[in-house]
């Protein structure tokens, strides 16, 4: 667990389903993700989660305020095999929308970045967004990362072709 000024970090528990779940039907919330997925999505991405803080000591994180109230999600996975930036982690956040432009996503990232150079050993983690995507390019500036350009690349998975801007933090 990591606290922050405004916010836990916290692994998953079966009770984040149904707000996690309800965050991922957004479309808003989704636009930048392929769109809204149902409840059983948002269970197998939960499950995925929990696995690899399971496994690898490191993952998505719950993001929480101080009062309990579920945020979103923040934290760094390895990237897929299947991705064209593997084999790398990445740091990555999702919130609802009211909590959009509060710097929720920058202070939780900043805390998750720490953890992952200080305790995880990482040198190196990547992030990456879609052109289209501002909120989280501001948050990416807002964190320090630095543009990569040599990495930026356009896949296909499933059917759907997307587009990744790359940005990189490296251990301080």
């Amino acid at each position: 667990m990591i606290t922050t000024q405004r916010t836990i970090l916290r692994p998953w528990r079966d009770e984040d389903l149904d707000a996690f779940a309800d965050m991922l039907a957004d479309p808003e919330v989704q636009a930048d993700a392929g769109g809204p997925v149902d409840r059983d999505a948002a269970a197998r991405k939960m499950a995925r989660y929990r696995d690899a803080y399971d496994r690898l000591g490191f993952s998505r994180w719950v993001v929480i305020d101080h009062a309990g109230d579920f945020l979103g999600y923040v934290g760094i996975m390895p990237i897929d095999d299947w991705h064209p930036r593997a084999p790398n982690v990445e740091v990555g956040w999702r919130l609802v929308r009211r909590a959009w432009g509060s710097g929720i996503a920058t202070e939780a990232a900043r805390a998750s970045l720490a953890d992952g150079f200080e305790r995880c050993g990482f040198k190196e983690v990547l992030s990456y967004t879609e052109a289209t995507n501002h909120r989280s390019q501001a948050v990416m500036r807002k964190l320090g990362l630095e543009r990569d350009e040599a990495r930026d690349f356009t896949s296909t998975h499933g059917g759907h072709t997307w587009s990744g801007l790359v940005w990189v933090a490296k251990r301080p």
